[in-house]
């Protein structure tokens, strides 16, 4: 279907179906992907100087030396087209497939998973985006990271993986770990292994369990323990909380939930609470938020004030 919409020979329902499954990111690649190879495959094909009939002429007289019939010239003209189709498709398979390419992954309104050549897995969240070489040549594996990722890097430790985001460098070999950049500042939490957090010369380690939050305009990082399981919610679906103060699972659920809840009575920012939602709708959060600490929940427009 795809290649009959490419040559626009797809009927309107058939059109439909392809631009609703368009609107997902993962096939939204694919299909940009399959496109590129099927616009220079007709480059090549559009500046190609092979003529058949001269080839076809040169065959026959090698078969039938001194004779060259013209009866097959239709069933010759179809198998060279049939063999220039098949030479621009391995041509372009081959060039897709072993030229170094820039690779793009943009969540724009789902949370996306993608591997990577050395088998490592990213998982990216919405409004987030990697971009990386399809295949990691050279001394490292490097990648860049706008907004929020969980990597399970693959361990090679002859290739270090190297991410950077904002201007700070993560290195690993192998390990699980979660990166979040917003407003400059970077976050990094370490789920296994070993993590090296580096900027302007300065370099802080981390393993399982610690985090290192980097600020947005000085180089000062700071090391402590994991307090709660927040920055796992766009992949487990759940936010726990751990003592956690309000104003942190306030920040989670407005990323979470595309909403905008502010605190109004200061307070209650500090204050502390343990629970668990699991894949609970806003409103179900906001009626336990609102027992929980014997508040009103008070909605004007598009704002939603704990008061």
């Amino acid at each position: 279907m795809l290649v009959k919409y490419l040559l626009k020979e797809a009927t309107s329902d058939e059109q439909e179906m392809v631009k609703q499954w368009l609107t997902d990111d993962a096939n939204l690649a694919y299909y940009n992907q399959l496109k590129k190879i099927w616009d220079d495959s007709r480059q090549l094909a559009l500046t190609s100087t092979v003529d058949e009939n001269k080839a076809w002429q040169k065959f026959q007289q090698r078969i039938h030396p001194g004779r060259v019939r013209r009866t097959g010239f239709g069933w010759m003209r179809i198998a060279a087209s049939i063999a220039i189709v098949i030479g621009l498709g391995l041509s372009a398979y081959w060039i897709f497939n072993n030229q170094e390419k820039e690779v793009t992954v943009v969540a724009q309104r789902a949370v996306l998973s993608d591997t990577l050549s050395d088998g490592s897995v990213v998982t990216v969240n919405k409004g987030s985006s990697i971009s990386y070489q399809s295949k990691f040549k050279g001394e490292t594996r490097k990648v860049s990271l706008k907004g929020e990722a969980f990597f399970n890097v693959t361990p090679n430790k002859k290739k270090p993986f190297v991410i950077s985001v904002n201007d700070v460098q993560i290195t690993v070999v192998g390990t699980s770990f979660n990166v979040k950049t917003i407003n400059g500042s970077t976050e990094v939490v370490v789920e296994t292994g070993i993590v090296k957090v580096t900027r302007a010369g300065k370099t802080v380690e981390l393993r399982a369990n610690e985090e290192a939050t980097v600020g947005a305009k000085d180089s000062v990082m700071t090391k402590e323990k994991v307090s709660d399981q927040l920055y796992k919610y766009y992949r487990t679906k759940e936010f726990v909380c751990d003592d956690t103060p309000l104003w942190k699972l306030v920040e989670i659920i407005n990323e979470a939930y595309n909403s905008h809840i502010v605190i109004g009575n200061p307070a209650l920012k500090n204050m502390s609470i343990t629970t668990t939602f699991n894949n609970e709708s806003l409103e179900q959060v906001l009626n336990v938020i609102s027992i929980t600490f014997n508040i009103k929940i008070i909605k004007e427009e598009d704002t939603i004030i704990l008061q």
